[in-house]
């Protein structure tokens, strides 16, 4: 498969710590990329940084060729990346509904002359995104909850809706940061279940996470990364069985 993501020797420095340390990696088109290594090996610096969360200090992103290196989340997100955050952040005053409906980019309401002089267009255009919010609450199985407040979810319930918001975004791209984490088996079935649907229909993705088990599971490859580094890139069974990366984990001599 054709990158759609290029990492090319990206850096991020904080004082004198490499977070990212002159990192080179891709992201396939259509495919499950996991991101995978130790504590403070990079990977959530690394999402910050695709996402304009955080600007490198050098190197480059490639976004389907073109250079997108440091731009700001909103250009990204309007670029088609989006991430979800292993600390989910809900909008707790809104309902389940409501937190959906703030995702759709370009709502005309959202500008004085589209609220004042376009009311008919952002009806439409509220409509169709109401219609896309149910549909998506229905399909991550959350419809039934939709006027609860979004602050009475659990923690798996979050991440489902989490994941609906950024696919309201329109994207190309999601990156999750640990998607499984603090999440019941029954509900870690269903985020399996959605991220395998949503890539037989060409979405892209990049996952952070610490559970091998659905790593193993959903990923098409994966990068292991250590010390801001791409250490071990490949599928899971020949990652987990290099000895640089029993090392990495482990701290022990390979």
């Amino acid at each position: 498969m054709s990158p759609f993501l290029q990492v090319c020797g990206l850096t991020r420095r904080y004082g004198g710590v490499a977070a990212l340390d002159s990192l080179t990696l891709d992201i396939a088109r259509g495919q499950v990329t996991g991101l995978i290594g130790p504590n403070g090996a990079g990977k959530t610096t690394l999402l910050n940084a695709l996402t304009g969360l955080a600007r490198p200090d050098s190197g480059k992103v490639l976004l389907e060729g073109d250079d997108v290196t440091g731009l700001p989340a909103h250009l990204m997100a309007g670029k088609g990346v989006v991430r979800s955050f292993q600390i989910v952040r809900e909008l707790s005053s809104l309902t389940v509904f409501e937190t959906l409906l703030v995702a759709p980019p370009g709502q005309r309401g959202e500008t004085l002359l589209g609220a004042l002089f376009g009311r008919r267009k952002w009806w439409a255009q509220e409509r169709e995104n109401a219609g896309a919010a149910r549909a998506l609450l229905e399909r991550v199985g959350l419809l039934k909850l939709a006027d609860q407040p979004s602050s009475l979810l659990s923690g798996g319930q979050k991440k489902l809706l989490e994941m609906a918001r950024a696919l309201l975004m329109r994207p190309k791209l999601i990156l999750l940061d640990e998607p499984g984490a603090g999440v019941s088996p029954p509900l870690r079935l269903e985020i399996v279940r959605l991220v395998r649907e949503l890539k037989a229909e060409g979405l892209s993705f990049g996952i952070v996470e610490h559970d091998m088990h659905l790593v193993e599971e959903v990923c098409d490859r994966v990068h292991v990364l250590a010390q801001g580094r791409a250490l071990v890139s490949g599928t899971f069974a020949e990652a987990t069985a290099d000895p640089r990366v029993v090392s990495a984990y482990l701290g022990v001599a390979a």
